[in-house]
């Protein structure tokens, strides 16, 4: 008798993103995404802003997100949403609704770590990419995060590294501020770094123990650099804004490759894989593969529309959690801040 295929709505709202998503298996049927520009105006995401956007989009998103997966909502196995990490107002939206939805229509719960769910996008099944195998080494760096994952399970995951103040990704739109980009500004960097010669300008590393990170200071150096340039020369940026780019660029990811390279050496781990919204950025993509040749890995790069936050790697993170019976209640909140541990510890 033919196994019956699981179907997983999957719903995040953690930052500015409305997504949802419709998992079968391990394929995704549908992934929409409603953003929201009203940000760009303020250099940065409104926390009160984006919420009530959430509320605008969440309905018609999940209703659209049915339709293109062909799929009535009453054939529905479980509703996996996004508890937290992030903004507690956008995350409220998508907490209540998934769990105002699940009771509705009596099928299980599950809340997910946006963070696992980045990792585990590398298991969405997806025409001519292979999946990681176990243990791996998943770098995962977004705006709000940096770390290097060991990964022994699906649900079986800890940090080795993480960033002991800024994330990479805040170090990018920090710059593209600086440099008079509008916001978003990291794919603007990677854009003109193209155009670059990386090696043009030079910033300090910062020096950290083990397998963490820092970006604080790589951030103030860059604007106490630029501050000084421009006093001498109004036009310095103008006048180098590939060089700057391309540099800037160059330094965050020599930073994170030094110590993902030291661990996956002292591990002994060659499967490493890449995560999060940074993880779209070409530079940091063509290193890694460079890296994977040298040093004999096997590399693993999400699809574009995987690395920023999506709903599909909410459904799939909620696939195996629904394999193990691993529900939440009515009584769950949403958090701006969770333990990242290991699922069902």
């Amino acid at each position: 008798m033919a196994q019956k295929d699981t179907l997983i709505l999957g719903i995040e709202s953690s930052c500015d993103d409305t997504s949802a998503a419709i998992l079968k298996n391990d394929t995704i049927l549908s992934n929409l995404i409603a953003g929201q520009k009203v940000h760009e105006n303020y250099g940065g995401v409104v926390p009160e802003l984006a919420s009530r956007a959430h509320l605008q989009n969440i309905v018609p998103v999940v209703d659209a997100a049915l339709k293109k997966a062909g799929i009535d909502k009453k054939d529905l196995d479980a509703i996996a949403f996004t508890k937290g990490p992030g903004l507690l107002g956008s995350l409220v939206v998508g907490t209540s609704f998934a769990k105002t939805l699940a009771l509705a229509l009596g099928i299980p719960l599950i809340d997910v770590n946006h963070m696992h769910g980045h990792v585990l996008a590398h298991f969405i099944d997806d025409e001519g990419k292979s999946k990681p195998t176990f243990p791996f080494l998943c770098l995962t760096v977004s705006g709000g995060h940096t770390q290097i994952v060991l990964v022994r399970d699906h649900l079986d995951m800890e940090i080795v590294g993480t960033t002991i103040d800024d994330a990479a990704g805040e170090a990018f739109d920090k710059t593209a501020k600086i440099l008079g980009f509008k916001y978003p500004g990291g794919p603007l960097i990677d854009k003109h770094a193209q155009l670059g010669d990386p090696n043009k300008f030079t910033f300090s590393k910062p020096k950290v123990k083990e397998y963490n990170f820092s970006f604080s200071g790589l951030k103030t150096g860059i604007l106490y650099f630029i501050q000084k340039e421009v006093q001498k020369n109004p036009d310095f940026i103008t006048e180098n804004l590939n060089d700057l780019c391309a540099s800037v660029q160059k330094t965050i990811i020599d930073i994170l490759m030094i110590k993902l390279t030291t661990a996956a050496k002292d591990l002994g781990i060659k499967e490493i894989a890449i995560a999060g919204g940074v993880s779209a950025n070409s530079g940091l993509r063509k290193r890694i593969e460079q890296l994977g040749q040298e040093l004999e890995w096997n590399t693993y790069i999400p699809r574009f529309e995987y690395c920023t936050d999506n709903a599909a790697m909410i459904a799939i993170t909620g696939k195996f959690m629904f394999q193990r019976q691993l529900f939440t209640d009515q009584k769950v909140t949403a958090q701006a801040r969770v333990p990242f541990e290991k699922v069902g510890s």
